[in-house]
């Protein structure tokens, strides 16, 4: 063998080594194997999926309430599942039926609270669920099942729960609220933020005046509107994407929330109470519910599954602490993270109190009136 030949050989010895140095060591360290820990950007370790569905769709189009869903929670299911997830945002109910009903949306998940379910349903706009595909079905307290909004789910599975109720800064009002008829004292006049929802705050009117919260009387509704009328001067804001913001800065003292709002307003400032008023609270949930011309669904029922699973919605305990019917996540949360779930437990405003249930009020569809319960809205805001 000539010398420049055996030096050729050399090189390409040393080449190979190198090589198979850098397959042995480098790769391995900056890119982790296709079925290697799936790790969020916060470094959040995700959970494997425990009712893997098929699924060819390499996106999802989801339209979901503000600061409702964690960060984490979407990134693991686009690791875990290679889908992509486009989200839109909407600060109630009436907001999102405007959209999805217009068509031509293209989303195929939204998030409806219990009193639009049907008016939804019966125009069409929900597809029926198949259970079959549902396992994660089996993760729900019963209790947050089957109720008279969607009797058997038949097109809905639970969310998140809660209440409106009053929420008060007691450090800052001199005399605090107790029931909803009180919102009126003139001493609370420009230092109230009030939900941006229509429904609950014409449903606390009507409760003041001892109507149903789904009244269809027109003669009530006219007297609801015009004492309503009374209050909205009074009202400094009307927030449905972060009420908690004005409380904890101070601009406001007192209102109406929802449960998590309250929650973590409290926890940034201990003052903050919240009041279950004596007329009763208003009673909700939130529903995931597919749309009749969604798109992906495989991938919805892929991001149902996996999304809604204890190993995953216990994140829903960390960052938004609603009522949580997924008896699952609660479950985990207890053996996993005992201060997120002692907190949570030990909370009269996550927890409800058995009698705030009893003396609540849940809303439902009014058919043929809710034109008159928009009207009531737009006048009493435009004035």
């Amino acid at each position: 063998m000539s010398k420049s030949n055996l030096f050729k050989m050399l090189a390409l010895f040393v080449i190979a080594s190198m090589a198979l140095a850098a397959c042995g060591n480098g790769a391995q360290a900056t890119e982790p194997a296709a079925d290697g820990p799936k790790v969020t950007s916060t470094g959040f370790e995700c959970p494997a999926a425990e009712f893997p569905m098929e699924a060819t769709s390499t996106e999802l189009n989801i339209f979901v309430w503000t600061e409702y869903i964690p960060p984490d929670m979407i990134e693991c299911f686009e690791l875990v599942s290679g889908i992509k997830v486009n989200r839109d945002e909407y600060s109630s109910n009436e907001e999102m039926y405007a959209k999805v009903s217009a068509g031509g949306s293209n989303y195929d998940l939204v998030q409806p609270t219990d009193y639009i379910i049907a008016l939804m349903a019966r125009q069409s706009l929900l597809q029926e669920l198949d259970h079959a595909k549902l396992p994660v079905m089996a993760n729900f307290d019963p209790n947050y099942l089957d109720f008279e909004f969607d009797s058997g789910n038949k097109y809905t599975i639970p969310y998140q729960a809660g209440t409106d109720a009053i929420v008060v800064n007691t450090d800052a009002v001199e005399t605090v609220p107790a029931s909803w008829a009180d919102l009126w004292n003139p001493e609370y006049a420009g230092r109230m933020v009030f939900l941006d929802d229509s429904r609950a705050v014409i449903g606390a009117t009507l409760l003041t005046l001892g109507y149903d919260v789904n009244t269809t009387d027109p003669a009530q509704l006219e007297e609801a509107k015009n004492k309503l009328a009374e209050l909205v001067p009074n009202v400094k804001l009307f927030d449905s994407d972060s009420p908690k913001t004005a409380l904890i800065a101070g601009d406001v003292d007192l209102g109406i929330t929802w449960t998590a709002e309250a929650l973590i307003a409290q926890q940034e400032n201990p003052a903050i109470q919240y009041v279950y008023p004596t007329e009763g609270a208003i009673l909700w949930q939130d529903n995931w519910a597919m749309l009749t011309d969604a798109p992906h669904t495989d991938a919805a029922y892929a991001w149902l599954n996996y999304t809604m699973q204890g190993n995953i919605f216990w994140m829903m305990l960390r960052d938004f602490p609603y009522t949580n019917p997924n008896k699952a996540a609660l479950d985990f949360a207890k053996e996993n993270y005992a201060d997120l779930y002692d907190a949570y437990m030990a909370s009269p405003i996550t927890n409800t109190p058995a009698e705030a249930v009893q003396n609540g009020h849940r809303i439902s569809d009014v058919g043929d009136a809710t034109p008159l319960y928009d009207d009531i809205w737009v006048e009493v805001k435009g004035q």
